[in-house]
């Protein structure tokens, strides 16, 4: 036999050992009681739930899922810019996937347009029911960086009563918040030191980060954007 082909043949038998391999653990595969006794705790491998003894079933990995789906054209999701949250911790858009986004681009020294604004997102989130929330993520982004740094938004977050769950607050660099607030087609403009006029627009994102709807104006009906946020919900 030509030496090439011996090669060949250990090469693919090795090969099908390596994948035959009974002791092996695919990440990409995980486990959980059925009856969720542990919340959504998973496990690596098959086996019983210590709490219930009922045999652990398969569930997708969704962080491998996550992490591996192609993002349209439209997505923010392409955006390659990191923000920090309330909380110091650096982010990219891209982190976010896999839960629907209701946005809005506001300034935490503001006492005019933004309480309202503040106040249009609470009442958004209020009027959503119960099983949605938890897909949703209510997120500020800031277009002062310079004065809204992660200290000054935690203490918005805490004085506001949103510092937890679903709300989350962001900023970033002058350059990166401009070119957010494009795709989003806010404008905004310094007209004294710590003041700024701007659009006041609320902008819901698919899992996807694809944009389906924008809700324009202070204190307006917000039956549509609910509307929206439970299809898009409901469409996961």
């Amino acid at each position: 036999m030509k030496p090439y082909l011996v090669a060949l043949i250990l090469s693919l038998t090795l090969g099908a050992c390596r994948n035959n391999n009974p002791g092996k653990v695919d990440k990409d595969i995980a486990y959980h009681c059925p009856m969720q006794c542990e919340g959504d705790k998973t496990y690596g491998q098959k086996g019983s739930c210590p709490i219930c003894k009922m045999d652990l079933v398969k569930v997708e990995n969704k962080t491998k899922e996550r992490t591996d789906r192609a993002y349209s054209d439209m997505s923010i999701y392409n955006l390659p810019s990191t923000w920090t949250t309330q909380n110091g911790t650096d982010i990219q858009l891209k982190d976010l996937q896999g839960d629907v986004l209701v946005m809005v681009m506001i300034y935490t020294s503001c006492k005019a347009a933004c309480p309202r604004l503040v106040a249009d997102m609470r009442n958004i989130e209020e009027r959503l029911p119960e099983h949605s929330k938890k897909n949703v993520k209510m997120i500020f982004v800031s277009i002062d960086p310079e004065t809204d740094t992660p200290e000054r938004l935690k203490a918005f977050a805490q004085e506001n009563l949103m510092d937890g769950d679903p709300w989350l607050f962001l900023r970033s660099t002058e350059e990166n918040t401009r070119e957010f607030a494009a795709v989003l087609s806010v404008s905004y403009k310094e007209i004294s030191p710590m003041d700024f006029s701007h659009s006041n627009i609320i902008s819901v994102f698919d899992p996807n980060g694809e944009m389906i709807f924008q809700q324009e104006g202070l204190g307006v009906n917000s039956d549509n954007t609910v509307k929206h946020i439970n299809a898009a919900v409901e469409a996961m």
